[in-house]
């Protein structure tokens, strides 16, 4: 017996040692990874992400806004006149089921959405809360209106350029849309912006919208059940999403229809909890957002650094301009392309202006932002770069402390509502950096499947691995993809213009009817 267990206590001991070198193996290779990734993509993302000098105002983020401002401006604030439309399109009211395409407008609608609700409102909202103060709320909603007009206008594209197969299936989305577009205006170099763009298109699904996701979807689970191999996580999540988008759109959309309103029920729906259990205190809310907007209240960068993350937040939150939305809109079964770039301008409301506030309001009201009671300033901590917060919380611990400010299990809420976002944005990231990748390689079940299994690798690394760089490049290779989007988007936005005169006078003449159901 004696032999027995001395035997089993070496294989344990030999098996711990093992695990222990294996371990630190992965650890070093992680940092080998880091170290090498960080000083070969440095460059890029250091350029994407770059300030403006004597500023800490990055200049994609202006891209951006700049861009949703003249977009406005050109489309005579299509976000407001056809916002009433864009309603009764979601709907159905106008769709025919003869109509060419996969989806309807409300699964591509809720297809995008889970591609951009995420961590963005939940973390990235802190962030700028904690850094901006509650005028940074302002701003964000004001660039969340803006970019409804972007959204708009790389939709309607999206639909009118799209490729549509013998079998029933659409491809479509900026790729598509530079190459025939600029090739209908008689403009050079389209099909090059294409493959540039679906280059970063395909880094950005693999990094920021998938790895990225169940990174911090394992982190969230393991803070709550304990730690365990992110590789688990990563399993399962990978089995799941593969289930799922192995159906293609159709399968994805599905699944979107019922996880998005589900998930953003359940957020706004904690988040309308709070606030009505803190009433007395949403009207001083709403005061310091905007006082907070024009005069900073004594947070750090004052009024600029309110613009500066508010700009940011609902940039990086929405993707209006990105171009990403445009691929899932493709797929809507319309013979009207401008109206899918009506329903799609609903998107930056949803998530920039509805769910985003929310995150801030619950933050500003719940007390974890430190004030002078005496000067009723916020207080900056020790390095003078955000306002304090109880507990030093910041990014996605501040969210959580605020909803667990007034009822101590709404954490639990919020890691549910996270694993969700975590699992929405990968399943329609996949659906995008596919499209970029058939683009590429050519369309084909082989073409698909390669991508898909590659997709769903990357999960499991994403979960199991801490890859900080790699994760910084694809942030980069998403807004790269902004770059490329709105260069094409200024040439090809008269097109839309010509769609929009022409339905607008359908319209309004009957011509456009409705359709029951």
């Amino acid at each position: 017996m004696k032999k027995i267990q001395t035997i089993l206590f070496s294989q344990v001991a030999a098996a711990t040692v093992a695990s222990t070198a294996y371990a630190q193996e992965v650890m070093t290779l992680d940092q080998k990874v880091n170290e090498v990734f960080a000083t070969v993509t440095g460059p890029f993302v250091n350029l994407i992400f770059a300030p403006f000098p004597g500023t800490t105002f990055p200049w994609i983020v202006l891209w951006l806004v700049v861009a949703a401002s003249i977009f406005t401006l050109y489309f005579g604030f299509v976000q407001f006149r056809f916002f009433g439309h864009a309603i009764k399109l979601v709907k159905g009211d106008y769709s025919d089921p003869n109509d060419a395409g996969e989806v309807s407008h409300f699964q591509a609608l809720a297809t995008a959405l889970s591609g951009t609700v995420g961590l963005g409102n939940i973390a990235g909202v802190a962030v700028a809360v904690g850094i901006g103060g509650p005028g940074a709320t302002f701003w964000m909603i004001l660039a969340g209106l803006l970019g409804m007009a972007s959204k708009f206008t790389e939709c309607t594209l999206g639909v009118k350029y799209r490729n549509e197969y013998p079998d029933g299936t659409v491809s479509g989305g900026p790729m598509y849309y530079m190459s025939k577009g600029f090739d209908e205006l008689g403009l050079p170099g389209g099909k090059i912006l294409a493959i540039v763009f679906s280059i970063f298109c395909i880094l950005g699904a693999l990094g920021g919208g998938n790895m990225f996701q169940a990174n911090q979807a394992h982190a969230q689970i393991s803070g709550i059940v304990g730690d365990y191999p992110g590789w688990i996580t990563g399993v399962v999540f990978a089995v799941i999403v593969f289930a799922v988008i192995v159906g293609g759109i159709k399968s994805i959309a599905n699944v979107t229809e019922k996880v998005v309103p589900f998930m953003g029920v359940l957020y706004v729906g904690a988040a309308l909890i709070i606030l009505i259990v803190n009433y007395d205190k949403i009207g001083w809310a709403f005061g310091q957002i905007f006082e907070g907007a024009f005069t900073g209240l004594g947070i750090a960068g004052g009024f600029v650094g309110a613009l500066i993350q508010g700009f940011k937040r609902a940039a990086f939150s929405n993707e209006a301009g990105v171009g990403s939305a445009a691929i899932a809109h493709s797929a809507v079964r319309t013979n009207e392309p401008i109206t899918e770039g009506f329903v799609s301008l609903l998107e930056p409301l949803i998530d920039t202006v509805v769910i985003c506030t929310m995150t801030a309001l619950v933050i500003t009201i719940s007390g974890q932002l430190i004030m002078d009671p005496a000067t009723g300033q916020f207080v900056l901590n020790e390095a003078g770069n955000a306002i304090a917060t109880v507990g030093d919380n910041s990014g996605v611990a501040l969210t959580s402390a605020a909803f667990g400010s007034s009822i101590s299990w709404f954490p639990y809420v919020l890691a549910v509502a996270v694993v969700l976002f975590a699992f929405s944005t990968m399943i329609s990231w996949s659906y995008y950096g596919l499209k970029a990748w058939t683009y590429l390689f050519g369309e084909g079940k082989m073409q698909e499947l390669s991508f898909k299994t590659i997709f769903c690798i990357f999960i499991i690394i994403g979960a199991a691995a801490s890859l900080g760089p790699v994760i910084d490049f694809s942030d980069a290779a998403i807004f790269a993809m902004a770059v490329v989007n709105i260069f094409a988007l200024y040439f090809l936005m008269k097109l839309v213009k010509k769609e929009l005169k022409s339905y607008s006078a359908r319209l309004a003449s009957g011509e456009i009817k409705k359709f029951k159901h």
